[in-house]
């Protein structure tokens, strides 16, 4: 009896080690959608496949993104809570990576072929953790869900 309930203790002790989603991350004061281990995975995937146009940090790579070039296009934003990629919900974040800007008239290529889901979520759970929580909570509310 005394080695099961040993057994049933260091089981829970073991779990509360482990962070689920919708618990504090490294960087926030504020629950969040994802847990740290995603934002661990993210970040080698960001600097893969979207820091060449977003920037190492998601900061962007050129002050005038909101001014569109001589063709009409923009260049890419920064993701890290400065610009507007807070508007979006998460569905349309994740379907930008999937998809690419083309469905929307801009330029940027779909990654269907290069990521799947739960690294897209990855992708999007490091930049997102770089929002202040300010930014985190009207994203939150934005999108319809509540903390």
């Amino acid at each position: 009896m005394k080695a099961v309930l040993l057994s049933f203790l260091a089981l829970i002790l073991a779990g509360c080690g482990q962070q689920q989603a919708g618990e504090m991350t490294q960087n926030s004061s504020l629950e969040r959608w994802y847990t740290n281990a995603q934002v661990e995975r993210g970040e080698p995937l960001f600097r893969e496949n979207c820091a060449v146009c977003h920037g190492g940090e998601a900061q962007g790579l050129a002050r005038d993104w909101r001014q569109p070039l001589p063709d009409g296009n923009y260049l890419p934003p920064p993701l890290n809570g400065s610009a507007h990629a807070w508007h979006h919900p998460l569905h349309v974040l994740q379907r930008t990576i999937e998809l690419g800007g083309a469905p929307v008239g801009g330029q940027m290529p779909g990654f269907s072929d290069r990521l799947d889901r739960e690294e897209r979520l990855a992708i999007i759970a490091w930049f997102q953790d770089k929002w202040s929580d300010e930014i985190y909570a009207l994203w939150y509310e934005r999108s319809g869900l509540q903390l």
